[in-house]
């Protein structure tokens, strides 16, 4: 499988974001700070990673949450899943939030989220009066019954 290079810029003293097995779709990326950050029960933070990239056109970043935080922690990244467009070249920040009961700490080094690199399509929106008719037609969430 051809792989498709990105460069990268690290400013931060953690290695560079990387697959932890062969199939992981995404990256750990790390926290860059001086310190620790606690944060309280619903309160949010802008996470500093040190990294700066850059995407070809027609690629994004996509940053998400790392599911072993989420589920023993309760911290969790909002705007979720983060898009980082192809022309954006400043800092990769995280927007974490903890969703505990309990006050949660980050260190310089934790791995705070994952990035997963995807290849998007532009498209042209074509305005119509009208749509083609489907079985679901407008039935939304929950409109099958099933659990």
């Amino acid at each position: 499988m051809k792989r498709q290079a990105i460069k990268i810029i690290n400013r931060s003293k953690n290695p560079l974001p990387g697959y932890a097995t062969p199939g992981s779709s995404g990256m750990d990326l790390r926290a860059d700070i001086d310190g620790v950050i606690t944060l309280n029960s619903l309160e949010r933070v802008m996470v500093p990673t040190g990294l700066y990239i850059e995407l070809p056109e027609g690629f994004e970043a996509q940053v998400r949450p790392r599911s072993g935080l989420a589920a023993k922690q309760g911290l969790t990244c909002l705007n979720s899943p983060g898009t980082v467009d192809a022309d954006y070249r400043g800092e990769l920040k995280v927007i974490l939030v903890n969703l505990s009961n309990e006050p949660q700490t980050i260190h310089a080094g934790d791995r705070i989220a994952q990035m997963v690199i995807q290849q998007v399509e532009r498209v042209e929106l074509i305005q119509v009066s009208e749509l083609t008719e489907t079985t679901r037609g407008q039935g939304g969430f929950g409109h099958t019954g099933k659990n």
